[in-house]
């Protein structure tokens, strides 16, 4: 009779203990790894984009995943630290919004997915062997920042026809992106019989003295690479060109709404959401290797009119026509 009992008292235990293992699985939650170079604060909208793609793909940040963010907050060196941080956490996915972020995270890992968003070609920059199949465990969003070079020229053209030297402006320690950028630039401004001079900088002071070089060599016109500290020193950036009367190109269309000449570009918050969208897909099973890199197709052209007042120039019919939106 008391062997009974405690037969029935383990058994009790043991169903008792069921219900409770079952619980434990259903609320453990999937762990993605967030690294960028920049700070949460430059990432405010475009971090609202990432879950909205997470929200379409069915995961909300706190009910169903968990999301553990790693920013260097421009301090590239960081960069391979933090990604070896999130492989030792093990989370599902890494996700990388940035050149930098990227390869760091590439070289941590050969088995945890990598969904990246790049500003330039991915095969030709090593990241995956074709857009179609990429191989390993990377896959992502393909801006084609760097590929939009050749027409960004043809638009300072056409906003400044007088214009034969360019300043080019890139961030050195993007090595990969800036080299990339600059065969770009080279080939288009050979094709347009343009002169180039480039310029570098890393830094805040770096962008002033990349100014004070200006003001000596009296460019006729800016192209400003596409670079998260760039983009994070936006003001800066346009308040100097605005200072030396310097007319200068960029790729997203902030850099035009904080007031710079004009931008020619993909629209970044939707290149986010599908990084969302992609990064929920691998959630539920799907391998890098199955999911083609997603190239956009959403370009926008914005010119500031206002700015291009205050330089002097007139904006064409043609230019206004063809512009997403003309900033008064």
């Amino acid at each position: 009779m008391i062997r009974r009992r405690k037969v029935i008292t383990l058994l009790g235990g043991a169903a008792a203990a069921w219900p409770m293992a079952a619980r434990a699985e259903q609320t453990a939650m999937p762990v993605l790894g967030f690294l960028d170079s920049r700070s949460p604060e430059a990432l405010t909208d475009r971090l609202r984009a990432f879950r909205q793609g997470l929200k379409n793909a069915s995961y909300v940040e706190g009910e169903n995943v968990s999301i553990v963010y790693r920013f260097a907050e421009n301090q590239i060196d960081r960069m391979p630290e933090l990604a070896a941080e999130l492989v030792r956490r093990q989370v599902a996915v890494i996700v990388t919004t940035v050149g930098t972020a990227t390869f760091a995270a590439k070289a941590a890992t050969t088995t945890i997915p990598i969904v990246f968003l790049i500003g330039d070609d991915p095969v030709r920059l090593g990241l995956v062997a074709s857009l179609a199949r990429p191989s390993g465990n990377l896959t992502g969003i393909n801006v084609f920042t760097a590929e939009l070079t050749a027409k960004r020229l043809e638009l300072v053209r056409e906003l400044v026809p007088r214009a034969t030297r360019i300043a080019v402006l890139v961030n050195p320690a993007d090595a990969p992106i800036t080299e990339s950028t600059l065969r770009d630039v080279e080939a288009a401004a050979r094709a347009m019989a343009l002169q180039i001079q480039v310029l570098k900088a890393n830094s805040s002071r770096e962008i002033d003295a990349a100014f004070d070089t200006m003001a000596r060599e009296r460019p006729d016109a800016l192209f400003v690479a596409t670079n998260p500290l760039f983009i994070g020193r936006r003001i800066q950036l346009v308040q100097l060109a605005a200072f030396h009367r310097l007319p200068a190109t960029y790729s997203l269309r902030e850099m035009a709404e904080s007031g710079g000449l004009m931008s020619y570009g993909p629209n970044i918050d939707d290149a986010f959401r599908q990084v969302g969208v992609y990064t929920g897909r691998i959630l539920k099973g799907a391998k890098p290797t199955d999911l083609p890199v997603v190239q956009a197709s959403k370009f926008e052209l914005v010119i500031n009119a206002q700015t291009a007042r205050m330089l002097g120039l007139t904006v064409s019919d043609k230019l206004l026509v063809a512009a997403d939106e003309v900033i008064e």
